[in-house]
């Protein structure tokens, strides 16, 4: 049967969905939108508008050292945002702050980089200030963050507040990549790791260029990985600050900080030689514009998340007993309903900054979604499973709408198709397997767990219209995430109306596995796996 129990740190939750909106966010404005401040009058102010996506990334990475280094005032927290009766209202503008800040997006064709921005500006300050502080008082009220901001003797807003100006931090770091001896060895790296793997690299220290036949890239001091060396530094810093009562600061800082630099500078080697390659052998717009834009903060993430672990589960570096987690994250019925779709969207997100076009990364989509469903095994063990005739039934019949309706191929798709058939036969039956294995048994069991699990079921309020909203409201924003919108908005309610038949959620998700597995044997049948 279907659970409607809340998740008691429903704030770990809330934040889940931030970090999604600022990996969106960042895809938008760094991938999808080709833009520089560079261009504008306005170049200082346009940094900072756009610095404001790492600082929310940095601050919600302290907001986790938060949870685990004060439990107890954490754990108040959470029990007020659980309860908090003025939800609603500021979801409602956290909402539109983030879509105010999305309307740049359809400014961006029209007129010059400087004229642009003159009329962005606007919606990404006012769009700013909304979603920020909507999206704080939605997550608790202001008397629970005061409580929390004044435990630990003042720590919290300190630590919040060096997080916040991290960017600026690093960029007082830059100068450091003039020192000879680094740049000298950066590049010498990048040169033997590239000739490890069979690649005949160029080099040019004095004009900080660096390629091989066809493809080059000049290292700025933004893209020199010293920034990643500051970030490491504060996070230290920041984890040192909050564990001070538990953590050996000498063997911290004379053992794992060290180290975690060296595994920083590492990470830009491995960075560059990345770039380079994908520039030269997959595509120079897929380097430049995607795997340039993210991967920075996508290898600072693994290495503060590794940071975290290892320190977390060394006794030796530990006062007393290790600290313990204050969450109980892999265990909660909701938590099983969420993070698995976050993971599957930041999938598609990676997928999109490294491949070109972005389907032909649908593997990792599937690695991202089938480690977050393995990760809550337990949890979903308990849903009921078992299929029924009628919601198969239904499932078929919106199939077979969705395929027998679908329009003429479109440029992505020809993309994808060209792309496809480039391939060698064992990557492509490979990709084929992958796609396959995502589609029929991930994508159904992910979408309706959020969808029809999760959203349908915190919108119904009980009653007839409750429920009849619920349905629709669900369904729409189902839509919103399918190309095709109005046979998406129908299949959204179909799976709603099969899953509140029985109260099982489990059939919606019958439903829609015999809808995609519909949809892939038509594409297999016409041997167009660009119609999945």
């Amino acid at each position: 049967m279907i659970s409607t129990a809340r998740l008691p740190h429903r704030s770990v939750l809330v934040a889940a969905v931030f970090a999604l909106e600022l990996a969106t966010l960042a895809f938008a404005y760094q991938v999808a939108l080709s833009f520089e401040c560079q261009a504008t009058e306005a170049f200082a102010q346009c940094r900072f508008l756009r610095s404001l996506v790492a600082r929310a990334i940095a601050m919600l990475a302290v907001g986790a050292l938060v949870v685990l280094a004060l439990p107890g005032p954490f754990a108040r927290f959470a029990a007020a945002a659980a309860s908090h009766g003025g939800a609603r209202a500021w979801f409602a503008v956290h909402a539109a702050g983030v879509a105010i800040l999305f309307v740049p997006l359809a400014l961006a064709a029209d007129g010059a980089p400087a004229d642009f921005f003159a009329r962005a500006v606007w919606f990404w300050g006012i769009g700013a200030i909304a979603a920020a502080a909507g999206g704080v008082l939605w997550l608790a009220p202001a008397a629970a963050w005061a409580a929390l901001l004044a435990a630990g003797r003042g720590v919290v807003p300190a630590a919040l507040a060096l997080a916040f100006v991290v960017p600026d931090l690093a960029d007082l770091a830059l100068p450091l990549w003039d020192i000879e001896a680094l740049t000298f060895a950066t590049f010498a790296a990048v040169a033997w790791v590239l000739w490890l793997t069979g690649q005949v690299p160029y080099t040019d220290p004095e004009a900080m260029t660096i390629g091989l036949e066809t493809f080059a890239v000049h290292i700025a001091r933004q893209c020199s990985g010293v920034e990643g060396l500051a970030l490491v530094l504060v996070f230290s810093g920041v984890h040192a600050m909050l564990f001070r009562a538990t953590l050996r600061q000498g063997r911290f800082w004379l053992v794992v900080v060290p180290l975690a630099l060296v595994a920083s500078w590492s990470f830009n080697v491995l960075r560059i030689v990345a770039l380079v390659s994908i520039g030269e052998h997959l595509s120079p717009e897929v380097a430049v514009n995607g795997f340039h834009s993210y991967a920075g903060w996508l290898f600072f993430t693994v290495l503060a998340v590794a940071i975290l672990a290892v320190v977390q589960r060394m006794d030796w570096l530990h006062r007393g007993a290790t600290v313990p987690v204050a969450v109980r994250f892999l265990r909660d019925p909701v938590a099983a309903r969420i993070v698995p779709f976050v993971a599957f969207m930041l999938g598609g997100i990676v997928a999109a900054a490294f491949f070109a076009p972005p389907d032909l990364g649908y593997p990792v989509k599937v690695v991202a979604t089938g480690a977050a469903l393995a990760a809550f095994l337990p949890v979903l063990r308990a849903e009921a499973w078992r299929p029924d005739a009628v919601a198969v039934a239904a499932g078929v019949a919106v199939g077979l709408a969705w395929a027998l309706t679908e329009p003429p191929p479109g440029a992505a798709s020809a993309l994808l198709a060209e792309a496809l058939a480039a391939l060698p036969p064992a990557a492509l039956a490979g990709w084929v397997a992958l796609r396959l294995v995502g589609t029929i048994a991930l994508v159904p069991v992910v979408e309706e767990l959020f969808f029809r699990g999760y959203v349908l079921m915190r919108m119904d309020r009980g009653g007839p219209w409750w429920r009849a909203a619920a349905v629709v409201l669900s369904s729409l924003t189902f839509a919103a995430l399918h190309g095709r919108f109005a046979a998406a908005l129908l299949a959204g309610i179909v799976f709603a109306a099969v899953m509140l038949r029985r109260g099982r959620l489990g059939d919606a998700v019958a439903a829609h596995v015999a809808a995609n597995a519909v949809v892939a044997a038509f594409a297999a049948g016409a041997g167009d796996w660009s119609r999945l």
